[in-house]
């Protein structure tokens, strides 16, 4: 079972910049991806940024250009750089792992971020 403990994020004017981390442990040999997810109340959990085992990164559309996913493995560590904030990207941000799913009739899986373990999650309100 992996573990996710997350920290940062805070309250930021739009256009301004912060910054989220997640320390990962436990066991994380059969995971497919680490990243981040958001939520809204209200609303479905969206992936919002994704570091896949092979190593290629993923990210929503809405954040493309803006945020950054990164890692430390000497640290155990995932971060999240987001910059030039919305109002819209305010959001529960939370740390998220996922063993991946396989794809119908091939050796090859995707990642959910949104269906899989989370931590407790860390709040990001961009004002206008």
């Amino acid at each position: 079972q992996v573990q996710l403990v997350e920290s940062g994020g805070g309250s930021v004017e739009a256009g301004g910049s912060l910054r989220v981390s997640c320390e990962v442990s436990g066991d994380t040999s059969r995971l497919y991806c680490t990243g981040w997810v958001r939520q809204v109340p209200g609303k479905e959990r969206e992936s919002v940024a994704a570091i896949l085992s092979d190593g290629n990164i993923e990210y929503a559309d809405s954040v493309k250009g803006r945020f950054t996913i990164s890692q430390d493995t000497h640290k155990n560590t995932l971060y999240l750089q987001m910059d030039s904030l919305k109002p819209e990207d305010s959001a529960m941000y939370y740390c998220a792992a996922d063993r991946g799913w396989e794809i119908a009739g091939t050796s090859r899986k995707i990642c959910k971020l949104e269906y899989g373990s989370r931590g407790q999650g860390t709040q990001v309100t961009v004002s206008s």
